[in-house]
């Protein structure tokens, strides 16, 4: 029940932020077509080294303005680019198999980093977005540094059960009841594109230890204190050589708001 219920609370809070940020701001950033067509919506804003900020699941890249990094970021003079990725907010949504196979989302990011000409740039990815962000990390030699938030090591197996049950429940197996809160509040909301999202979690790419053990750039994982959802931390640090952990106040859906969080991050990018 305890599980249900932090699945109900970060997506209604993202769901939120998302209301808000539609009805309070104009469209101001650009369109990029990436690899296959898909338009990707993005926004850039400040003029030092790039920091590319990745959203979760069913978010925007508007919700990054709800903490404090991003203003934190641009305040020290950091370049600060978000995008909603694909089957998600201003983005075009795909309805098929190729739209999220194959590391789709790392290549949009990825070409969108070519497209505006970046060379080197830092990464921050949130909940599903460190998930997008592991894969970067291994496929990009561009990134510097990289921050994973909101993550364990869950993700590193392709048969990571919440990813399968979730995927199964949104394409309407009733069996799972794990994750029924998640899936009764997604079916509630029209704002979420449900078939892109089922084909989300049916294609969330996993990174194996192998492969993280290989990463030689500097990498910080940062968690809440009450953030138990997507496996031991712990067991991710040890994968990553030479990776810090740290711990911020909040649960899965409060920790990367905190200004603990902004905090850690810049001093780690300094």
């Amino acid at each position: 029940m305890k599980k249900i219920t932090r699945w109900v609370l970060a997506i209604a809070a993202l769901l939120f932020l998302s209301k808000v940020n539609y009805a309070q701001e104009t469209v101001t950033g650009s369109y990029y077509t990436s690899f296959d067509g898909t338009k990707i919506y993005y926004e850039v804003k400040g003029d030092g080294f790039p920091v590319l900020l990745i959203h979760g699941f069913s978010g925007t890249g508007q919700g990054w303005k709800s903490g404090k990094l991003y203003g934190d970021l641009l305040s020290a003079g950091y370049k600060v680019i978000i995008l909603d990725q694909r089957g998600n907010g201003r983005s075009d949504k795909p309805h098929t198999d190729a739209g999220y196979a194959n590391d789709a989302e790392a290549k949009d990011i990825m070409g969108l980093a070519t497209g505006l000409g970046i060379k080197k740039y830092n990464v921050v990815g949130y909940s599903r977005g460190s998930i997008i962000a592991s894969r970067i990390l291994v496929l990009d030699k561009r990134v510097q540094k990289l921050v994973m938030g909101g993550m364990g090591d869950g993700y590193t197996n392709p048969e990571w059960p919440r990813r399968v049950h979730a995927y199964k429940a949104l394409m309407g197996d009733t069996s799972f009841h794990d994750v029924d809160g998640m899936v009764k509040y997604i079916h509630s909301n029209p704002a979420f594109d449900v078939p892109a999202l089922a084909l989300q979690q049916k294609y969330q790419p996993s990174t194996s230890p192998g492969v993280l053990a290989k990463v030689k750039i500097p990498v910080l994982l940062i968690d809440g204190t009450d953030d138990h959802d997507n496996g031991s931390e712990t067991a991710l640090n040890k994968m990553i050589a030479g990776s810090k952990l740290m711990y911020v106040p909040g649960d899965h859906n409060a920790a990367s708001k905190t200004p603990e969080f902004s905090t850690d991050v810049l001093a780690f990018f300094k």
